[in-house]
């Protein structure tokens, strides 16, 4: 189980990306087509808060937190996904025999 102050912090950096999302669009746009004051979009870009930025949130398990080996599908970790598969909670997903 993670701590769960890392969770609640990557929650919390979830929401700031969610509010400044279109702010960082429309300066994204503004340098990338090169308009007048392109410079100034940057300074202003590279001044917002650091975690309004997409690539700080941490993909985590729902069930545990667990921050590694995470599959997007399930939501889960491996582990996780293991124990809710022997259990049957995970529809169509049988263990694999050959």
């Amino acid at each position: 189980m993670a701590k769960t102050s890392v969770v609640i912090r990557n929650i919390k950096r979830m929401a700031r990306v969610l509010s400044g999302k279109k702010t960082r669009n429309n300066l994204k746009e503004k340098i990338r087509l090169n308009l007048d004051g392109a410079e100034e979009a940057v300074v202003k870009l590279q001044k917002r808060k650091r975690n309004e930025s997409p690539i700080r949130i941490r993909l985590r398990c729902r069930s545990c937190g667990r921050p590694h080996g995470t599959l997007r599908k399930f939501g889960l970790c491996r582990i996780c996904l293991r124990q809710a598969a022997m259990r049957g909670d995970v529809p169509g997903l049988k263990k694999a025999s050959w």
